[in-house]
């Protein structure tokens, strides 16, 4: 049986500290990747061949051609915004054309590709409205519309999550009770989505169909604060992921 292929975009920080020592500061930089552990754990439980690229490395190794792009089966993003995408540096520093990423993303759902995007601080609306992709072709794609404001909602008691078990492949096998999170993005269903998972009305888990491909919005994220270890560390994590990746690859 061919492998899944993957391409996971995303989910990495720089991550600068300023620390005041009476009259003196000094700051520090560290650099954060959940990326390989998360995603390793995501889809521990499906045969698959993934392409991490943090999110420094986006400019610089996401496929610049459909040809490239569709190599993969499954696409997903995670806690990026589009200007990632779009400012890259021969356009800005040297004034080259470049491929709009994110119309090669559109290109390659039309042409039977599934895509993801994860929520977090840097997708949909995101902190401030940041994030930027209102607007976008992706937000075309997506089975939600979305806004220009900042779109998080926090749940700091805990977001209890159910589903109707069965009811979409992406929930085959799953019970009727998930794990709680603590936010994602307040978005909008669009009339042709499905909506398999909502707290409180707003979509969790939605899906449509577009053009030959599949797209997904995921809107809370796949690692803490908002995922915390009741969901990723749960038994059926990798079920729900795998289920996932089947569904936008159109293996189920």
């Amino acid at each position: 049986m061919k492998k899944t292929s993957v391409l996971f975009v995303g989910e990495s920080a720089l991550v600068q500290t300023f620390e005041y020592k009476g009259h003196d500061a000094f700051s520090t930089i560290r650099y954060g990747n959940n990326g390989p552990k998360i995603v390793g754990k995501m889809l521990s439980r499906i045969e698959h061949e993934l392409t991490y690229i943090p999110c420094h490395l986006i400019p610089f190794e996401f496929p610049r051609t459909i040809e490239a792009l569709s190599a993969y089966d499954v696409v997903l993003i995670s806690d990026v915004g589009s200007n990632t995408f779009l400012l890259l540096p021969e356009m800005v520093r040297e004034g080259v054309r470049v491929p709009n990423l994110l119309e090669l993303i559109c290109e390659f759902v039309r042409r039977g590709g599934g895509f993801g995007m994860i929520g977090g601080y840097m997708t949909f609306g995101g902190m401030d409205g940041k994030a930027k992709w209102k607007d976008s072709c992706i937000e075309e794609i997506l089975p939600v519309s979305l806004g220009y404001h900042d779109d998080r909602k926090e749940v700091p008691e805990g977001a209890d999550l159910r589903c109707v078990p069965g009811s979409h492949p992406i929930l085959a096998g799953l019970p009727a009770e998930l794990p709680y999170i603590f936010g994602y993005n307040k978005v909008v269903a669009k009339a042709d989505a499905e909506v398999l998972v909502s707290f409180k009305g707003d979509p969790i888990i939605a899906v449509a169909g577009r053009g030959r491909g599949r797209t997904l919005a995921y809107t809370t994220d796949c690692a803490p604060h908002w995922a915390p270890a009741a969901m990723h560390d749960w038994d059926r994590y990798p079920d729900l992921w795998a289920n996932i990746v089947r569904w936008l690859a159109g293996a189920a």
